[in-house]
Formats: structure tokens, C-alpha cells, sequence
């Protein structure tokens, strides 16, 4: 199954209008977490010893002919999985789970941590500079008290 569904989820990146395969509420909440590579989460497929059957959720870039996106992703996945396994697909199921811009979709990629990483990041400079503001003034304060350990009178 997983290797159908690789099959799949590599294939759909050439589907212009398809932003993603919806991998559910879990693999959505993980996914905005932490930076995840499963490409083949929300792909499911039924595998027998011929034929596989394919249901998935989506989302669309809004502006673009769902129907269309429908046909193109029925025929590259149906093309791709015969050339590859020589097993048919019968059915692809595809439910419009939502409708987004690309804006808006780049947004709702940015995870929490993307948004930790950036953070610590800030924190190191600030600290950083802090660090050098301290020690310059070690340094000045160290001349200062130099200059005060000299004898006054010879």
C-alpha cells in the first residue's frame, strides 16, 4: 500500500490547482507542528492482487476548475500505477475538503517550528549583541581601574 500510495503522491505534483492531499485532522495538527515530510499522508488505497481503489481528500487552489482537477488527478494516478505495478485502478474517490489562495495556503505552511526556529534565532543575536555590549564595558571599566591603581605622587 504505502509503495501505491508514493506512486500517487508524487505523481499529483505535476496537477496544476491541487495545493494538497488533506491527510486529516492528526496528520493536519502534526503537520503544524513540526516540519514533516509524509507525502503520503491522506492517500488511501485498497490494494488486491489486480485492481486498487483510491480515496483522498484535497484542497484546491482557489479560481480553479475542481472538475478538471478531478479528471487530470483520475488519469495520472490510473497511468502511473499501471505503468509502475501493472495493477488498474477502478475507483478514485476525492472529496473538496477546502478551497484556498496560494497565499493563503503558504501561510498555513509556516509551522510552529518554523516560528521556534525563528525565535531562538532572534534570541541568539540579542544575546549575542548583549554579550558584546558587556564586554566593552568590562574593558573600559578594567582601563579605568588601571588608571587609578597608578600612584598618584612619585
Amino acid at each position: 500500500d504505502k509503495v501505491i500510495q508514493k506512486i500517487i503522491a508524487i505523481a499529483l505534483e505535476r496537477i496544476d490547482g491541487l495545493l494538497t492531499v488533506d491527510g486529516g485532522f492528526f496528520s493536519n495538527v502534526a503537520g503544524k507542528l513540526v516540519n514533516t515530510d509524509n507525502e503520503t499522508a491522506g492517500i488511501e488505497t485498497e490494494v488486491g492482487k489486480k485492481q486498487v481503489a483510491v480515496d483522498m481528500s484535497i484542497v484546491v487552489e482557489y479560481g480553479k476548475d475542481s472538475e478538471d482537477i478531478f479528471k487530470q488527478m483520475k488519469e495520472i494516478i490510473s497511468e502511473e500505477v499501471a505503468n509502475m505495478t501493472h495493477l488498474d485502478v477502478i475507483e478514485v474517490n476525492v472529496n473538496v475538503t477546502d478551497i484556498k489562495s496560494k497565499e493563503e495556503f503558504e501561510q498555513d505552511q509556516v509551522t510552529v517550528q518554523d516560528k521556534v526556529t525563528d525565535a531562538a534565532k532572534a534570541t541568539g543575536e540579542f544575546a549575542s549583541e548583549q554579550t558584546d555590549k558587556a564586554k566593552h564595558a568590562a574593558s573600559k571599566g578594567t582601563e579605568k581601574v588601571k588608571e587609578n591603581n597608578e600612584p598618584r605622587v612619585q
